[in-house]
């Protein structure tokens, strides 16, 4: 009997030494691009907290890629454990430049998303290949005090040039509720690449009128991904569209 009991506290021990000893499941940062805000994610943030992950969805200022980085690197450095960072659109150039200096930054998700090299800017990125229809859908430039101008879509343009694949309803207060982005953020130069030196996920749509699809091909070539996966007519709210999908992904990422 004292053999069974001893036993059967070893094996007990030898389990809940298991428990403790399972891998940390990283912290998903989620920084969201121009024209969108921190709603974009939630059908992914949903999926992604059944599936046992905390998520932080970062409210991006959208003013400068610097200013963008500096705070997106402060949240991640306040998260104590693994983080995966995951950026749409120009929220890809601040997670390649806010990652740096961070050893708890395990990989990088780009969901139709600017993945530029040292010294290139979101709009130069846009431009380098033809599909892109941005230019056309902006709405008249707001003029800030400091001399600079902030961007937004077209309201009446939003759904088509941005959000084809999302209810109309949906898209409908998507083009209400949009952030602007500064002209200046777009034309800013990205630091040296965090992509160089961490794994690099990678998912767009193939209809995608922000950043061509070739565009984000070619970025996802450059930076080695790991995985690329394309959706079938897909819009530039690939994360909004398919929240599975980018999930889906994500979850390889933070594997």
């Amino acid at each position: 009997m004292l053999k069974l009991a001893a036993t059967v506290a070893i094996a007990t021990a030898i389990l809940s030494g298991a428990a403790i000893a399972q891998p940390v499941k990283p912290t998903i940062i989620l920084v969201h691009g121009a024209f969108a805000d921190s709603s974009s994610w939630n059908g992914v943030i949903t999926h992604l907290q059944k599936e046992g992950y905390k998520a932080v969805a970062v409210a991006n200022p959208l003013r400068s890629v610097a200013n963008d980085a500096r705070l997106v690197s402060d949240v991640v450095g306040n998260i104590k454990g693994p983080v995966v960072l995951v950026g749409h659109s120009y929220g890809g150039q601040v997670i390649t430049n806010a990652a740096k200096g961070h050893d708890n930054v395990k990989s990088l998700v780009y969901v139709a998303a600017f993945a530029p090299d040292a010294g290139e800017a979101a709009a130069e990125l846009a431009g380098k290949f033809p599909g892109g229809t941005l230019g056309d859908a902006l709405a008249a430039p707001v003029k800030l005090t400091d001399g600079g101008v902030d961007l937004y879509i077209d309201q009446t343009k939003f759904r088509a040039q941005f959000a084809h694949d999302v209810p109309s309803e949906v898209s409908a207060l998507m083009a209400v509720g949009q952030r602007p982005i500064t002209e200046a953020a777009l034309t800013d130069k990205s630091g040296e690449p965090a992509w160089k030196t961490l794994p690099s996920y990678f998912v767009y749509g193939d209809s995608d009128k922000n950043i061509p699809a070739k565009a984000l091909g070619f970025m996802a070539e450059r930076a080695g991904s790991k995985r690329t996966v394309v959706v079938e007519g897909a819009s530039h709210v690939v994360m909004v569209s398919h929240p599975k999908v980018v999930t889906y992904l994500i979850e390889e990422a933070a594997k």
